[in-house]
């Protein structure tokens, strides 16, 4: 799973791309490391509680931090990344109740490749999409002490198998239907999304 990931476009142009209101999101462009802040869009609910209203809420785009706190138990304090067991009953809660879902816009995201044959240093493998210049990761939101999101995790596919990887994130596809399918559906349609995208439609340099 990547540790930085890019995008390059503002807060206006990002909100605009996904049919989202970008509110006061002061993203100018740019890389996320973990623990960084970065734009998140919802389905728009994540300030109501109760029942699902009858009315469709306009898709929001806020600010949240990469790396959600782990549970009391854990010793290390450092920030979880991503989700990589969709029945871990640290996220199933967070899985299954669909506005606890969100996308996590990019224009590309960075794996450790195999080490260089003229050095033996590990290289930084950046993959975009060729067929959507800013494409969304799929993500869960959590709210404990900070505003925080982690990435979806599924098996690597061929072009990051090549590369000694044995996961990655889940890219959605363009289709803005499909990514609503993400943030309003059922789980059991969701968790029909969280699959390898092709590695025909990746580019890496």
């Amino acid at each position: 799973m990547p540790m930085l990931y890019r995008l390059d476009a503002a807060a206006l142009a990002v909100a605009r791309h996904f049919g989202a209101e970008a509110g006061n999101d002061p993203w100018a462009g740019g890389h996320v490391a973990p623990g960084q802040f970065a734009p998140v869009i919802t389905a728009g609910r994540e300030a109501i509680a109760g029942p699902r209203p009858q009315y469709r809420t306009p898709r929001r785009m806020i600010p949240r931090l990469w790396g959600v706190p782990p549970p009391p138990s854990v010793h290390e304090q450092r920030g979880i990344l991503s989700v990589r067991n969709l029945e871990s009953p640290f996220w199933i809660g967070n899985l299954r109740n669909s506005e606890f879902r969100c996308l996590i816009p990019a224009t590309a995201f960075m794996e450790w490749g195999r080490p260089s044959p003229a050095d033996g240093k590990r290289r930084q493998c950046w993959f975009s999409c060729a067929d959507q210049p800013v494409f969304a990761m799929a993500a869960v939101w959590k709210d404990s002490e900070i505003p925080s999101f982690a990435l979806l995790a599924c098996a690597a596919n061929a072009a990051l198998k090549a590369e000694g990887r044995e996961t990655m994130p889940v890219i959605l596809p363009p289709d803005p239907a499909v990514q609503d399918i993400w943030l309003r559906g059922g789980w059991d349609r969701a968790k029909a999304l969280v699959q390898p995208y092709s590695s025909s439609l990746l580019d890496m340099r």
